[in-house]
């Protein structure tokens, strides 16, 4: 057994190293590129911006690698240290109810990665982000939302693992089934309820003022067969000066939600050449594609999982004295991240495939390529987005098709509509 812990250990120190080398790739590609304005951005962006994005990039890149290598080391002491068999002996001398057990296991396991990042995140956020004028976060505003975030997490995880485990003990022999159908229904529930209940937890979401920006986004919505039911400014401000715009539901009856940080630097042209992309993606069926894909790749897993933990394979090669399924769980989880690393690429290029029909869509639908590119040059700046990604890092990661190649692709869907 010693040799497939030696097989699993090696393979996620290559992992974590190569991801370490594309990154260090991307940032020795920005440092020598950074400084230079790229096409399509002349005039929009200066070089002092340049010299301020490439600097934010590169600051929280490299504490990037900080906090991952904490991550990482932690992880690996904890699943081949010894430390997951005495959690997972201590869970059982507690002596509770299989689903209680079930849910202190994994609760505890949360709570202890939520404290452990919170370092991290205040220094990302009351540091960095401060440092370049793009926090807004008071430290009683954090606070809250923390506890809101607890309790919320609390409560939906006690949820899904209740529910999970109940349906393990009832149904031995198929439980992967109905484990997988309740989350596919649990998960299409929380799409539904979040804008309603969840959401308006952590902002608030007021009616926007322009009417005539409201007029004119119905109207563009209605030509594609979307019925807007609300559109809403949200107070991101209080939070950040990062901008953004989003749909809710996946019906046809939409919500719109726009960052107040979006209303105040954008004109209403941008703004619905931005929406005109978010109805590209309802158009082309993007987040149902997505759906369909995942659920049945969840279900294979599950299925694999499930012939997996009826065996103890897994605890016996990470010599966990008691084979609980809550251990089981935990290793398979680490293996599956393992395993599955080699697909990111592919999951990146479908997303950057969905981006730019998308954006082909907004430009065809509102016959203006130019205020696409206006948007996409604004939000650059307002994010302070890396505009000279190493193309190799881009493949790998990126969800979205770097901003210097988006303009050029929609400049060569311009020339197609004139």
């Amino acid at each position: 057994m010693e040799i497939y812990l030696i097989i699993i250990l090696c393979s996620y120190i290559l992992i974590v190293l190569f991801g370490y080398w594309l990154k260090s790739l991307n940032l020795h590609h920005l440092k020598r590129y950074g400084g230079d304005i790229p096409p399509g951005f002349e005039g929009g962006i200066d070089a002092g911006l340049l010299k301020k994005t490439r600097d934010y990039t590169i600051e929280h890149s490299r504490f990037g690698f900080v906090e991952s290598i904490f991550n990482n080391l932690f992880l690996l002491i904890f699943l081949f240290g010894g430390l997951l068999n005495i959690y997972n002996s201590w869970i059982l001398s507690l002596n509770l109810p299989f689903i209680l057990s079930g849910i202190a296991f994994f609760l505890i396991l949360g709570y202890a990665d939520i404290i452990f990042s919170i370092p991290f995140d205040l220094y990302t956020i009351f540091k960095i982000e401060n440092k370049y004028s793009f926090n807004t976060v008071t430290p009683w505003l954090w606070i809250t939302d923390l506890l809101k975030s607890l309790l919320l997490f609390t409560i939906l995880m006690s949820i899904i693992i209740s529910i999970g485990f109940w349906l393990i003990q009832v149904n031995p022999n198929y439980w992967w089934l109905w484990v997988w159908g309740f989350f596919l229904i649990f998960s299409l529930f929380m799409m539904y309820i979040s804008p309603y209940i969840i959401e308006p937890i952590f902002n608030k979401f007021t009616p926007i003022d322009e009417k005539d920006l409201e007029d004119k986004i119905k109207g563009l919505m209605q030509k594609i067969g979307i019925k807007v039911n609300r559109i809403f400014r949200m107070d991101a401000s209080k939070r950040s000066k990062h901008t953004n715009a989003y749909f809710t539901s996946i019906g046809k009856v939409k919500r719109i939600i726009l960052y107040d940080t979006l209303l105040e630097k954008m004109g209403g042209n941008e703004i619905l050449a931005v929406l005109a992309h978010e109805a590209g993606h309802w158009k082309k069926r993007h987040l149902l594609k997505v759906i369909f894909v995942s659920e049945i790749i969840g279900l294979v897993v599950i299925y694999i999982t499930f012939r997996i933990i009826q065996t103890d394979i897994l605890t016996d090669i990470f010599h966990i004295e008691s084979p609980t399924i809550f251990a089981k769980l935990i290793i398979l989880a680490f293996i599956g991240g393992i395993v599955s690393f080699p697909f990111t690429p592919i999951g990146s290029y479908l997303s950057r495939r969905f981006e730019r029909e998308a954006d082909r869509f907004a430009c065809e639908l509102t016959e203006k390529p130019e205020d696409m590119i206006s948007a996409i040059i604004k939000l650059s700046k307002d994010n302070f987005s890396n505009l000279h990604p190493h193309p190799w890092y881009a493949s790998f990661y990126y969800s979205h098709p770097p901003a210097v190649k988006r303009i050029r692709e929609i400049l060569s869907f311009k020339i197609g509509l004139t």
